[in-house]
């Protein structure tokens, strides 16, 4: 009776103080298996699709428009896929379609999942800093990645398929819009974030292992690029609905 509840009922506003994004392409037949139909892979070359794992720790995270001590902070993971969406009013959009969401603390995914369809679960969360690299890990999600914190000397991972770092660009996360979507009533929920001062870095990444990639079944995807952005003011609006036929 409550389910509308779920379709983010009012705009969400918090603090980025950094968000690290890795993100991994796959040839695109690999992927079409994990969206629905409404939905349309984010493409390189016409080869590449691409997945991402972001690691966020965010503050005062609140409705917008509340007082800042109403807000919280928190530590958010997400696994999405790039994708795009053509809207009623023939628009395409860019956005992420999301496959799994975790978080550090029980309230964030108890509300997490009364007002959103990201299916939150809590996880651990360990963060060391060292005076050259950046480690996140999780023993419950079996994950740790390793970063190297130097601004100098930072290339594209050996692998990917990007050329320059003008190209992966395009691919470094959270995109203008989240898609979710109901098969029983066919509707795209749609979330678009605003932010401001957006420029990701790029990041050497030194090692990583993440066990929720190996869930889906993915022969060897490859890491593409990594960004951080810090200390960004960002908001989700209001969802929008609208059917798909």
């Amino acid at each position: 009776m409550l389910a509308f509840l779920k379709d983010h009922p009012f705009a969400v506003e918090a603090y980025f103080e950094h968000s690290i994004v890795l993100t991994f392409a796959v040839p695109k037949d690999a992927l079409s298996a994990l969206i629905p139909d409404c939905l349309t892979l984010d493409t390189f070359q016409d080869q590449w699709a691409f997945i991402a794992m972001a690691m966020v720790q965010t503050k005062g995270l609140r409705p917008k428009g509340t007082p800042k001590f109403m807000g919280n902070d928190f530590f958010l993971i997400g696994y999405r896929v790039f994708v795009r969406y053509t809207n009623q009013e023939g628009k395409r959009l860019r956005g992420l379609y999301i496959l799994k969401s975790e978080t550090d603390k029980r309230k964030m995914a108890f509300l997490g999942n009364i007002f959103t369809h990201y299916n939150y679960t809590t996880t651990d969360i360990q963060q060391v800093e060292g005076d050259d690299f950046i480690e996140i890990s999780s023993i419950q999600s079996n994950f740790k990645v390793i970063l190297d914190r130097r601004e100098d000397h930072i290339s594209l991972p050996e692998h990917s398929p990007f050329a320059d770092w003008k190209e992966a660009r395009r691919f470094a996360g959270p995109l203008p819009f989240t898609f979710t979507y109901n098969e029983d009533t066919r509707e795209v929920l749609i979330i678009e974030g605003v932010r401001q001062n957006w420029t990701p870095k790029p990041m050497n990444v030194k090692g990583y292992q993440i066990d929720y990639l190996s869930t889906l079944q993915l022969e060897n995807p490859i890491l593409a690029n990594a960004f951080i952005i810090k200390n960004i003011p960002y908001y989700w609006k209001k969802g929008k609905k609208e059917t798909w036929k």
